[in-house]
């Protein structure tokens, strides 16, 4: 499919630079019915049924964006996938100053040799520790990977250390939020679970290509980067125990929604079965994929001609989403990942 036919025209205000306070204050565009109806994430609990199965994703974000130094060059990279205890690949800037072999320094005890180069600025790096001796050296030196289109004066106040963070985050692995799970508190999942709703978790260690923008012109010419999830061994039978029950399975976040597809794909059945799995998915869902594993999505409003805006169209219709989207930001609606949230029903459900 052309790739233009996922654009839309944003006024830059309309990006949010902070999050809501209290985080389920944010607005919520509700698509599940005929029309469109403006909410906020505090009417969740009573748009989901009782047997309804919310999903979320339990990954933290790392502080994967590092600063240093290449001899007298300044060098900033940030961590996007992890391939072994103390090798990271990373996008580097700028990454015409790096070859393999040489030696980056972040800090007195944080240092990392230069393994490969690839396309796009992407770099290999080694580092000089493992395992939880490099979590710790990254949380003492790194810095949260804020998206590049959320920018901020120098004396606004922020904490994204918690802001960009979820209420669900549990394991150590992604380099970007998932924003969708950024809406909830514990009071809302009491709610939730007060309605009759179950929950569960999954994982996917969102990467930074999450917000590469696409630069060909057909969609089957793009190349996703892989990103680890699973789907435990309690999720795939709670999964199933509401299919049976008649209840629908809810994805907080494309991120979930992503595993869980990448799950049902490893079956052969045309059922809607959801495995227990783990494993690497490159998984690209574009207008035209049949959904297997979720009803109902929970997503923030994503980004001009992005894979995420071609998921969400593929769910729900892309003329129908291009015009919630008008509709949003001719009402006010704060975008992207510290922005609003839309509830979508999957298009024939």
């Amino acid at each position: 499919m052309r790739v233009d036919l996922f654009d839309y025209q944003l006024p830059e205000e309309r990006i949010a630079r902070f999050p809501a306070n209290p985080r389920d204050a944010a607005r919520l565009l509700d698509l599940t019915g005929a029309g469109l109806v403006d909410r906020t994430v505090r009417d969740l609990p009573d748009l989901l049924r009782p047997g309804d199965l919310l999903i979320a994703n339990d990954t933290r974000v790392i502080p994967a964006r590092l600063f240093g130094r290449r001899g007298d060059a300044k060098i900033e990279v940030t961590l996007h996938k992890r391939e072994g205890d103390a090798v990271w690949r990373a996008f580097a800037r700028p990454a015409k100053k790096l070859k393999p072999g040489d030696k980056v320094v972040f800090a007195e005890d944080l240092t990392a040799a230069v393994t490969a180069k690839g396309d796009g600025g992407e770099v290999s790096l080694a580092f000089d520790k493992a395992g939880p001796a490099l979590m710790e050296a990254l949380v003492a030196h790194g810095r949260m990977p804020l998206p590049p289109y959320i920018k901020r004066q120098a004396d606004e106040i922020q904490d994204d250390a918690h802001d960009y963070q979820t209420v669900f985050a549990a394991r150590d692995g992604a380099v970007a939020a998932p924003t969708a799970g950024l809406h909830f508190t514990p009071e809302l999942i009491s709610r939730i679970e007060a309605r009759g709703a179950r929950r569960a978790l999954v994982t996917l260690h969102v990467g930074a290509g999450t917000f590469l923008p696409v630069k060909v012109d057909d969609t089957t010419d793009h190349v996703m980067h892989s990103e680890w999830g699973s789907v435990p061994v309690e999720t795939a039978a709670a999964i199933a125990e509401t299919r049976a029950a008649g209840g629908r399975v809810v994805a907080t976040g494309t991120t979930t929604l992503r595993v869980l597809e990448a799950a049902a794909r490893t079956l052969m059945s045309g059922d809607a079965q959801v495995p227990a799995w783990s494993g690497e998915t490159d998984l690209f869902i574009t207008p035209g994929y049949r959904f297997k594993a979720v009803d109902l999505l929970l997503t923030n409003f994503h980004l001009p001609r992005s894979t995420l805006l071609m998921l969400v169209s593929a769910f729900s219709g892309r003329e129908r989403i291009l015009a919630a989207y008008d509709h949003a930001i001719r009402t006010g609606y704060r975008f992207f990942s510290y922005g609003d949230a839309c509830l979508l029903a999957r298009e024939g459900a």
